[in-house]
């Protein structure tokens, strides 16, 4: 009985806000001031370990896609399904040369997850159907609302792939993949532009270094718009060490992109396309020529957190609110929607602003304590499999792949990262070699919140060893 009364007062006193002597020293040598964090570390059907300004609204960069990714796979399920469809008005159909009398229309399903080739593959559903000559496309958006974003306004990066604006139409993420393969007898890298879009070109160059290759490339990718359409300003110096590397970059807006690409691979299957690409709805009594199903929503999510895929979270907060909300959906009526379904569960987040959902936000808010509460609703759910399946393995895979590699830590943990200025966040559960289970939430939302770094490997690798 004393022996259990210490072990009370010693999870009390934890729960005050007092570290493990090993944690505690790991702190301090963060620097770190203590109001900046938010801890909570919670064992699995049994004891609260630690709770330190569990309460506190933070700001959690990319762990809000738990929030996002959560309540999609609690209210859609993991089988639902997006679905991209090319339909006709009733009677029209290809005739003895493969021209349609009437336009095609396509319905745009806000996959987030529709690559070139799937584009590709829909494409040629249509030529194996007859179909040759196309005279308007109409392209029904409707699914969301004005949706589109200036992917420079966050952080004046307009060009970087993070940065892609949600669209009910997105292909391929909106970015072209930009491939530098060295010619080693001229030492010189040639760019290669993927896909090759009409009235998009290459200036400039990237300089050759006969170095040794000191890490990822870093090369500048400057979109400039000009009158014969986007031209796209290469610089920098790569070490030709480093051998071929590939970037992704924006330089056009999500419809253009999805528009150029559709003309180009319909030329590339041998089709003639005379009319106009234009905005327009879908009559109730099209019929469906060709149609491209998505992976299951237990698949993107995968994708979503172990990636930390922005505009996947955003496109799939957005589908979550066509689905049980009004259409066309808003980022604000999608937020809606979720909260909604949290409450449903049980989930009481007051301070919670998800904002777009994906992290990518200085306003989004949300405590320790209801992303802990989040976190082991999923654990006791029967959807606990596909969801803790989503997460970064420790060592392994996804944003942490390259941390807590060592022998008593590899594997042991599936994690959300989330990084901003400012803002360090990891979440998630780890197992112990007891073979308990923990949640942890660490949250820093200071101007050097990096330095926090080595602080949250050591409480991932303590968690591991009880």
């Amino acid at each position: 009985m004393a022996a259990c009364a210490l072990l009370g007062a010693a999870v009390a006193v934890q729960a005050q806000g007092v570290m493990p002597d090993e944690l505690s020293r790991a702190w301090r040598a963060s620097g770190l001031p203590d109001e900046s964090l938010s801890l909570i570390v919670q064992e699995l059907g049994g004891p609260r370990m630690m709770a330190i300004n569990a309460t506190e609204p933070r700001n959690p960069a990319s762990v809000m896609k738990l929030v996002t990714t959560w309540s999609a796979l609690a209210e859609l399920g993991p089988n639902y399904v997006w679905r991209t469809d090319f339909l006709v008005a009733p009677g029209v159909r290809p005739d003895a040369h493969g021209a349609l009398s009437g336009p095609l229309y396509l319905r745009a399903g806000g996959d987030p997850y529709l690559l070139m080739q799937d584009m590709w593959t829909l494409l040629r559903e249509l030529r194996l159907r007859g179909v040759k000559k196309i005279g308007d496309l109409v392209i029904d958006r409707s699914i969301f609302g004005q949706v589109a974003t200036d992917p420079g306004a966050f952080d004046g990066a307009p060009d970087r792939a993070y940065n892609a604006s949600p669209d009910a139409l997105m292909v391929g993420f909106g970015a072209l993949r930009l491939l530098f393969t060295p010619d080693q007898v001229a030492q010189k890298w040639v760019p290669i532009v993927d896909p090759p879009l009409p009235g998009l070109r290459l200036e400039g160059e990237v300089q050759w270094s006969s170095a040794r290759c000191p890490g990822p490339p870093i090369v500048t990718t400057d979109p400039v718009l000009t009158q014969q359409g986007v031209t796209i300003r290469l610089g920098g110096t790569v070490a030709g060490s480093c051998g071929e590397f590939s970037l992704y970059r924006l330089a056009l807006s999500q419809p253009e992109f999805a528009e150029s690409l559709f003309r180009m691979l319909w030329r590339e299957l041998g089709g003639t396309f005379t009319g106009k690409i234009r905005a327009g709805k879908v009559p109730s009594d099209a019929v469906v020529l060709a149609s491209h199903e998505s992976a299951p929503l237990g698949e993107a999510i995968r994708q979503i957190n172990k990636r930390s895929n922005n505009v996947m979270a955003r496109t799939v907060l957005l589908t979550l609110g066509a689905e049980r909300g009004a259409r066309p959906a808003t980022t604000q009526t999608s937020e809606a929607v979720a909260k909604s379904v949290l409450s449903s569960q049980g989930l009481n987040m007051p301070e919670l602003i998800m904002d777009n959902g994906a992290g990518l936000s200085r306003d989004a808010r949300v405590s320790a304590e209801s992303l802990a509460s989040m976190l082991t609703l999923a654990w006791h759910s029967p959807l606990m499999p596909e969801f803790i399946s989503s997460l970064s393995i420790a060592g392994v895979d996804g944003t942490m792949r390259r941390r807590l590699k060592g022998d008593e830590t590899v594997g042991m943990a599936h994690l959300k990262t989330g990084s901003l200025r400012d803002v360090r966040a990891v979440a998630g559960y780890v197992m112990g070699v007891s073979g308990k289970r923990y949640v942890v939430v660490s949250m820093v939302n200071d101007p050097n919140a990096g330095k926090v770094r080595a602080f949250d490997d050591a409480l991932i690798a303590w968690l591991a060893a009880q």
